[in-house]
């Protein structure tokens, strides 16, 4: 039986996880003061050295500035910067949430129709694929995450639009990262995993069969529902 081994989690990352839920959460925002080490030491029952790799992640992360003299501060937020690491896009608000959505839908449901009308047959391999690890997935987070954006990147390439394919580019990050959230709520139930690779595979037979406004409408369709999924758990 091949059973992959348990990872054990570093107290600072339990910390970091603990501080970032603050964030989404809205008990801590941008522009706070976090404790002194040596409070947060004892509010978590660790050592301080624990809180120090803990903040020093966030820090590497963009997420908290140390001023010296001062102490540790939740930096601002700044949504209009595409390129930002993923775990940037964990504290993104209600508000950032529903714009990368609306970036989505105006980047993707017109690639889907350009990548049915100027996709070369060697182009539908890669996203045929992509469905197919989809498939293959079977719950494993991770390897499904990948084939989701590997799928909607190669529509993109399909398009034969170079601006649109970079637009693409500069929001993968935070793409990434929604859909790894998403994905992660529609895979607790089998039923709801089934209608998300259905969703995947109406796009990719539009596309095939050349249909652009059945690859358009299909898009439209699947962005809908993830804003849906979202709007469920961010509410």
């Amino acid at each position: 039986m091949n059973i992959k081994p348990i990872k054990t989690r570093k107290i600072y990352e339990e910390i970091s996880d603990s501080l970032i839920e603050m964030l989404k959460s809205g008990k801590l925002q941008p522009g706070d003061k976090l404790d002194s080490v040596e409070q947060l030491a004892k509010s978590y029952d660790v050592s301080r050295s624990a809180i120090r790799e803990a903040l020093s992640g966030l820090r590497a992360m963009g997420i908290v500035e140390m001023r010296q003299g001062e102490g540790t501060y939740i930096k601002e937020f700044d949504a209009s910067r595409f390129s930002l690491p993923v775990a940037t896009a964990l504290i993104m608000k209600r508000d950032d949430i529903r714009e990368l959505s609306e970036v989505r839908k105006i980047l993707e449901v017109g690639s889907a129709a350009l990548a049915a009308e100027n996709h070369l047959e060697s182009e539908l391999e890669p996203i045929r694929q992509a469905l197919q690890d989809m498939k293959d997935a079977k719950g494993r987070g991770d390897v499904g995450e990948k084939a989701d954006f590997d799928f909607h990147l190669a529509i993109a390439k399909a398009s034969h639009n170079k601006m649109l394919i970079n637009l693409m580019g500069s929001v993968s990050d935070i793409m990434v990262e929604s859909m790894r959230e998403t994905r992660r709520l529609i895979l607790y139930s089998e039923e709801r995993s089934k209608q998300l690779f259905s969703e995947h595979e109406l796009i990719y037979n539009a596309i095939k069969s050349g249909n652009s406004e059945g690859a358009r409408q299909a898009m439209l369709n699947h962005l809908v529902r993830v804003d849906q999924v979202i709007s469920e758990y961010i509410n």
